[in-house]
């Protein structure tokens, strides 16, 4: 596990919404680069930073998982969610505005010993973010690795992130698969919860690691549903 820097600065380099216009939920890709003269601060995929205004107290410093992949050495990506508070303060900032870093923290999906297997990636609204560092980081070594597949989760068809970026991962022989929780008259994929669709493909848990990322509840739903498909603790990877 790599040990974390003192806090140091970046600075926003962009921002973008990611989620559809019409939906209530406003998620952003925030982009920072290190400051001038300055190297990035290396990382293990699925790890954290802890992101601040210089020298406030409010808001509140909060905690962000890392989106593109450690081998990308000029910026760090996220994807967040806005809510009150350090999110929507960062989102408004001009590029060059400086923000303060603690990190990368976190133990993060250190999957590099387990180059050979099969690797499935579980993941519901934001918490795709550092599963976003693991395929984009396999897709630079996509030989050492067998079969790659996604299962993202989303509340609504509106919610869907990303949905770009997946459909062109087929081109790196990587399966997704997004479900919603509600579905609408243009929604004809599956309807339900990740655990769900993960359990209607049965995916063997031989010579196969999961990463599982997002909210507790549905995080112990896919662990014990991995469990049931015959996966070793020690192959179902959380990164905290």
């Amino acid at each position: 596990m790599l040990t974390h820097s003192p806090p140091f600065f970046m600075r926003v380099t962009s921002s973008g919404r990611l989620a559809m216009p019409e939906c209530s939920d406003v998620v952003i890709k925030l982009v920072l680069e290190p400051m001038p003269g300055e190297k990035l601060q290396p990382f293990i995929s699925g790890q954290v930073v802890r992101l601040g205004l210089p020298g406030l107290k409010r808001p509140s410093p909060g905690y962000f998982a890392i989106a593109s992949e450690p081998e990308n050495d000029c910026h760090y990506e996220f994807v967040i969610k806005l809510a009150d508070g350090i999110s929507k303060t960062i989102s408004d900032m001009e590029p060059g505005a400086r923000v303060e870093v603690d990190g990368p923290m976190g133990k993060g999906f250190d999957i590099g010993s387990y180059q050979g297997s099969d690797v499935y990636l579980l993941g519901v609204g934001t918490g795709i973010a550092p599963l976003r560092s693991v395929w984009r980081s396999i897709i630079r070594q996509r030989e050492n690795y067998g079969k790659v597949a996604i299962f993202a989760g989303f509340l609504t068809p509106l919610h869907q992130l990303l949905t770009d970026e997946m459909d062109a991962l087929s081109e790196y022989a990587i399966e997704v698969n997004v479900s919603v929780t509600t579905g609408d008259e243009s929604w004809d994929g599956p309807i339900g919860f990740v655990q769900d669709a993960l359990s209607e493909h049965a995916p063997s848990g031989e010579n196969t690691i999961a990463c599982v990322a997002g909210m507790s509840t549905m995080v112990d739903a896919c662990t014990e549903t991995l469990q049931n498909l015959g996966f070793n603790d020690d192959h179902i990877l959380l990164n905290h």
